[in-house]
């Protein structure tokens, strides 16, 4: 015969799988801010990218971000002109992003003493910057790779190292224009005003003051 379990054993059954029971069932929301998060901070390779055409604007400049031939940067071109034509990659499916003159190709970088460069290649982190919409409806661009620096110019339209960069500062502040000839979406284009002329029974209301 096989041996009759006492009751203590049942009852030490009963709490363990009670326990068990508990673990399975029991467990916490996922967490997805903090997953956005991390993977903002990752590049991601394998979603489609979404790819931007526009102009930036400096506020301390009153003229547009230019990539040059040269590889040199600045805050000096008119609106229109064939080197303030960026072209914007997503990094992340965030708020990072890869910026490049569409007339020379290079990518929009800085480098390790905060000065802003032009390069053929735009992989490493020097040259990802992530957007970032204040108050003030302006953008301001960090840099991912050193992340208390900001793509800044001058009032002459002169590069500002980066070192030298805080996210209040007019001086790293922009804001995205279109290019000319591009189409501006339906929810920017300003309000049109109609007038529409009186007929017989809009006059009468008017006159007398009626609804």
């Amino acid at each position: 015969m096989k041996p009759i379990p006492s009751r203590s054993n049942c009852l030490f059954l009963h709490f363990f799988a009670f326990c068990i029971y508990a673990q399975v069932t029991i467990q916490s929301p996922p967490n997805f801010t903090q997953h956005v998060n991390e993977q903002r901070k990752v590049t991601d390779r394998t979603s489609r990218r979404l790819i931007r055409t526009y102009q930036l604007y400096s506020r301390t400049s009153g003229k547009h971000l230019q990539v040059l031939g040269n590889k040199k940067i600045n805050a000096m071109a008119d609106d229109g002109d064939i080197h303030a034509k960026l072209i914007v990659e997503t990094d992340t499916f965030g708020s990072r992003v890869r910026i490049r003159g569409a007339e020379t190709g290079y990518y929009v970088c800085m480098n390790h003493r905060g000065k802003l460069v032009g390069k053929i290649r735009g992989r490493g982190k020097d040259c990802i910057f992530t957007e970032i919409v204040l108050e003030n409806n302006y953008t301001a661009l960090r840099n991912a790779k050193h992340k208390d620096w900001y793509m800044g110019f001058t009032r002459k339209g002169r590069p500002r190292k980066g070192t030298r960069t805080r996210q209040h500062q007019r001086e790293v502040h922009f804001m995205k224009r279109p290019t000319r000839g591009q189409r501006v979406p339906a929810e920017r284009r300003p309000f049109n005003f109609i007038n529409y002329p009186f007929g017989r029974r809009t006059k009468h209301i008017r006159h007398s003051g009626g609804s």
